[in-house]
This record gives structure tokens, C-alpha cells and sequence, in this order.
């Protein structure tokens, strides 16, 4: 596992609506590995191996981060914002950000006052950023209405194989496909293999709609974070107990196709590889919400990564729960042909 370019991705902001930076680190490490890679107006990566096999896997794994977005710079040289994707603005009060403008990115901090402290819902449109200018002009120098803002927190290792940051939702997955299509080719999996890592899922599933279409893939599996259910202040209870460092989840929902979701359980079983299992009635807030209504219906797998502290800046993985995942889809990829049956009746 490529542990340096993983963090060189978490460290990059990919604010929803602008990741065209981190985009443009991916094609360059992926250009030694693909046969061909693909780009399109909405700013997808599309990484491809094997691009003339007639079966086709889709991995899909948003790029995509929260944030916010610049809407006002004041007289006295601070920052309004309003919100990227679900971001949760009282996490933020009195904390450190970035401003992604043209030329540079910016450090500032998030005002903080008892008033805020103390008031029972903190919405976007009652934060200030303070990059600590004196005057609206000299602001305006650097900072244009709609630059993205992110938390500035870096990557930090924890124990027992445990690290935390920003926006790992879904930066790891998108790390995890462009891994598993590494290794998957070093296995010599014969199927067209697709690994997207797409645009906009935290704001509007452009990407998804985008790369599917293009792609018409036989079927598609969707990596992104989940609900780890084992810290203080939370339960299973809505939708299964999830661990970290317990591996890979599968979803029981009824967009996923039965028969992909019995054959991953069956690989992680004869590879030894630990699965466990979240519910989820109706959509699950992925891109296979969007890749499954494409192209006359694509049947699709989700694939978890356990997460703790779910849209804040101090989100918690395991690494051993990357790396379960990432052998697991390349073992789905080397098995994979047009022999399979995704019918649910046989």
C-alpha cells in the first residue's frame, strides 16, 4: 500500500466542485499503471486497464470533499461562507482553515465568541473566517467569492494501526480503488477494469452520473466510508454493529445486486478476509445511487470503510481495514468475466 501518495491525497483540498488539483495528482501516478486514462468536462478521472475486454468493472471512489465556499469578503476583511456537502459549521468554530484562492492557499481561523459558542443550532451563514487582514481591499487581493475553504488539519497516526484527518470521506476510497486496480493487474485479471475517481458526490453525484455513462460498465462497485458504530455516544442499532479494523462492510440494501454481494462474501471467505455487514432500506448516500439508475439499470456492490467521526476534521480509519478492501476487490477483479450472473432467480 502506497502509504506516501495516500497522504499526499488527504493533504490535498478537493472541496466539492473543485478537484481538479488532487485530479491531476492521480492521472500522474496512475500514468505508469493505466493503459489508458480518461478525463471529462465535469473533471473525472477514469484510470483503465485492459480497455478491450468486453466485460467491465466500474470502481467508483468520490474525490470530492466538504467544505465551504466563499460568498462575501467584508469591510473589515473577513470571510462569509456558505456550506459544500453536509459540513456541520459548529465543529469549526475556533478552529484552523485554508482558503484555496488562484494564487495560494491561505491559512485563517473561524471566529469564535460566546454568543456562537452558546447558541443552539451554528449554521454556515453565522461563521466569520478571519485570514487576518484589516480591510476588504487588501483581502480582495488574494480571495475571489466561491473559493473553496477546508479545515486545515494534517494527517496523524494514532495506535494500533489507526490515523485521522480531514475529508478521509472519500479520500480512501478513492485511494483504495487506484490500489486495487494496481494489484489487480499485477494478478493478470483479464476484465476491462475501470477505476473512477469521481466529481461532486458530496454535493450533487455529477461524477457518478458522468462516468457511468461513459464507462457502460457489466456491473460496479462503490467504495466509500460508513458509520463505524464503536465509539462513545453511538450504537448499531439503526444500521448494524461496524468496527474499526474489522474490514471490509457489505451493505444488505435493496439497490445492491444480491448475487455481487454473495460472490464478494464468498471470495472474502475462501482469501480469509473479514467482512461485516451494514442495513440500509432505501439509498445509501453513494455514488451507486446514481450509477445504478444509469444505462438501462447497472447492478452494483457497496463496499465500507469503517469511519469514526463522519464529516468532521478529525476523521478515524484503520489502515488494515484499507488494505482488506483493497485485496478484496482485486480478487473480485481477477475472477470476473462475462460468464457472470448477476440474475437474482437463479
Amino acid at each position: 500500500m502506497d502509504k506516501e501518495f495516500l497522504y499526499d491525497m488527504l493533504r490535498t483540498p478537493s472541496v466539492s466542485g473543485h478537484e481538479i488539483a488532487l485530479q491531476k495528482k492521480v492521472i500522474q501516478h496512475m500514468e505508469s499503471v493505466a493503459d489508458e486514462i480518461l478525463t471529462d468536462a465535469t473533471g473525472d478521472v477514469i484510470s483503465v486497464v485492459n480497455p478491450h475486454a468486453d466485460a467491465k468493472v466500474l470502481l467508483c471512489g468520490h474525490i470530492d470533499e466538504i467544505g465551504f465556499l466563499v460568498t462575501r469578503i467584508c469591510e473589515d476583511g473577513m470571510l462569509k461562507v456558505t456550506k459544500a456537502g453536509g459540513i456541520h459549521p459548529v465543529l469549526y468554530l475556533g478552529t484552523h482553515v485554508q482558503v484555496v484562492c488562484a494564487s495560494q492557499i491561505l491559512p485563517g481561523v473561524v471566529v469564535t465568541n460566546s454568543t456562537l459558542e452558546n447558541k443552539e443550532q451554528v449554521k454556515a451563514d453565522d461563521l466569520f473566517i478571519d485570514l487576518g487582514f484589516d480591510s476588504k481591499a487588501e483581502c480582495e487581493r488574494y480571495v475571489s467569492i466561491g473559493d473553496p475553504v477546508c479545515a486545515a488539519s494534517d494527517v496523524t497516526e494514532l495506535a494500533q494501526g489507526k490515523f485521522a484527518g480531514r475529508a478521509l470521506d472519500d479520500r480512501i476510497g478513492a485511494f483504495i480503488i487506484l490500489e486495487a486496480l494496481k494489484k489487480a493487474k499485477q494478478k493478470q485479471a483479464a476484465c476491462g477494469m475501470y477505476a473512477a475517481t469521481t466529481c461532486g458526490e458530496e454535493t450533487t453525484m455529477r461524477g457518478a452520473y458522468h462516468v457511468a455513462t461513459r464507462v457502460k460498465p457489466s456491473c460496479a462497485l462503490i467504495v466509500d466510508v460508513t458509520f463505524a458504530s464503536d465509539y462513545p455516544g453511538v450504537t448499531g442499532d439503526a444500521s448494524g454493529t461496524v468496527k474499526l479494523g474489522q474490514g471490509a462492510v457489505l451493505c444488505s440494501n435493496s439497490m445492491i445486486n444480491k448475487p455481487l454481494n454473495a460472490a464478494l462474501a464468498a471470495i472474502a471467505e475462501e482469501c480469509q478476509l473479514d467482512v461485516q455487514w451494514e442495513v440500509f432500506a432505501g439509498k445509501a448516500g453513494t455514488d451507486g445511487d446514481v450509477v445504478h439508475f444509469t444505462n438501462g439499470g447497472v447492478p452494483v456492490a457497496l463496499i465500507s470503510i469503517p469511519l469514526r467521526y463522519m464529516h468532521s476534521s478529525i476523521e478515524t480509519a484503520s489502515y488494515q481495514d484499507l488494505e482488506t478492501i483493497i485485496e478484496l476487490i482485486s480478487e473480485f477483479l481477477v475472477r470476473f468475466d462475462d460468464s457472470f450472473s448477476f440474475d437474482p432467480f437463479q
